[in-house]
């Protein structure tokens, strides 16, 4: 009779990062804050609980990603453009106003700052933009992990917010070099920032 295999309840830094799709320094970094759950063995070693792994993959599974922009050229100096936004208007009426920029960004569009923080690990896009008010993980938890990735140093970030310059001092600073936009989502000057990124 075959021995019953038994599963891992845990994996290695570097599992979880295959798992996930993503570096080990991302995976480290997520353990610091808390977005995995893990522990250190007596050698100093980083063990990551694997329901935590499953969970951001579930997560990540379950969002509602729209549609990239239809026959964008490939190309070495392609946009790629991250919009972080928890309604699902809002979210449509980034995908339509951005589709329509003359370089034609590569778009990913999520809902939610977790499946924000795995798309930068894959992807390390050229332009993030987010909101703050988010459900769990809000925005300003979001920033203050990126702030702490050096790979994540190329990329320009920009807040889009419904929140004035007291409210967003109350909840917290924000990393420096972030431009804080108004909304109503002002794309002109979205399309500006983007224009200048590949310049």
């Amino acid at each position: 009779m075959p021995t019953p295999r038994i599963e891992k309840t845990f994996c290695t830094t570097r599992e979880a990062a295959t798992l996930l799709g993503v570096s080990i320094g991302t995976v480290q970094l997520w353990v610091e804050s808390n977005l995995l759950q893990a522990w250190k063995t007596a050698g100093g070693h980083r063990r990551v609980l694997r329901e935590s792994v499953e969970s951001l993959l579930h997560k990540k599974s379950t969002t509602p990603a729209l549609p990239q922009s239809p026959g964008a050229p490939a190309g070495p100096h392609r946009l790629t453009v991250l919009v972080v936004e928890d309604d699902p208007s809002l979210l449509r009426l980034y995908q339509t106003h951005l589709s329509r920029w003359p370089m034609q960004p590569e778009l990913i569009m999520v809902d939610n700052a977790v499946s924000a923080l795995l798309a930068m690990g894959k992807v390390g896009p050229d332009l993030l933009i987010t909101d703050l008010n988010m459900p769990f993980t809000d925005g300003f938890e979001m920033l203050r992990i990126l702030s702490q990735a050096p790979e994540m140093s190329k990329t320009t970030i920009v807040v889009v917010t419904g929140l004035d310059a007291d409210a967003i001092g109350q909840r917290g600073s924000l990393p420096r070099g972030i431009e804080v936009l108004p909304k109503p989502v002002p794309f002109n000057r979205l399309l500006t920032i983007a224009t200048s990124i590949i310049a």
